[in-house]
């Protein structure tokens, strides 16, 4: 959490870090009970980045890019798939076969996700805004990654303003769950 940099090579960085908890994930034998902790570790992440990204690149897109409405509009579409696919994977346990069939689902739509935000988006957006707006994006995504949900809420907002209002108190409530069931931890 919070790397430092541009919005970009802070999403970058979070891009990383999730795809090392898939490939842990891939390292082990189907129903090991520490590929449920990696994708709990992974679910965690993936959350906070997105509602990030929902709260501060998406409008960042929408105003830099000419065609950022349709742009940001794929990207929160993207989002919601995945985000119910985390939350079907939040019920099930590494040994059973509907978690091979999640984890697999999930990974193959964030894979999917990130080659186009890094292929496509990312370069788009550099060459629009400044480097002191991307910086200043980046230090505004840190601070949403540090109050954000640690679980999937399909049915929550995903634009703001209200995005921005309810995720912090959802976040909350998520951390104090993952406190009392040490959720995320290793």
């Amino acid at each position: 959490m919070g790397h430092g940099g541009d919005v970009i090579a802070e999403l970058t960085t979070d891009h990383r870090e999730v795809e090392e908890l898939f490939g842990k994930i891939e390292a082990l034998p189907t129903g090991n009970e520490q590929r449920k902790k990696y994708a709990d570790r992974a679910v965690i992440e993936l959350v906070r980045h997105s509602v990030a990204e929902e709260a501060y690149l998406y409008p960042a897109v929408r105003e830099f890019l000419p065609d950022g409405d349709a742009v940001a509009d794929q990207e929160i579409e993207d989002h919601a798939g995945a985000e119910r696919t985390m939350k079907a994977l939040e019920g099930v346990d590494a040994g059973d076969a509907e978690f091979d069939r999640l984890i697999g689902e999930l990974m193959t739509e964030i894979r999917s996700h990130v080659r186009d935000e890094e292929d496509n988006l990312f370069p788009r957006l550099r060459s629009a805004a400044s480097e002191d707006q991307l910086m200043k994006l980046g230090d505004k995504v840190r601070q949403a990654k540090k109050t954000a949900p640690t679980r999937p809420h399909p049915s929550a907002p995903d634009t703001p303003p209200a995005n921005k209002l309810l995720a912090p108190g959802a976040g909350m409530v998520d951390r104090i769950r993952d406190a009392l069931t040490g959720r995320g931890k290793d």
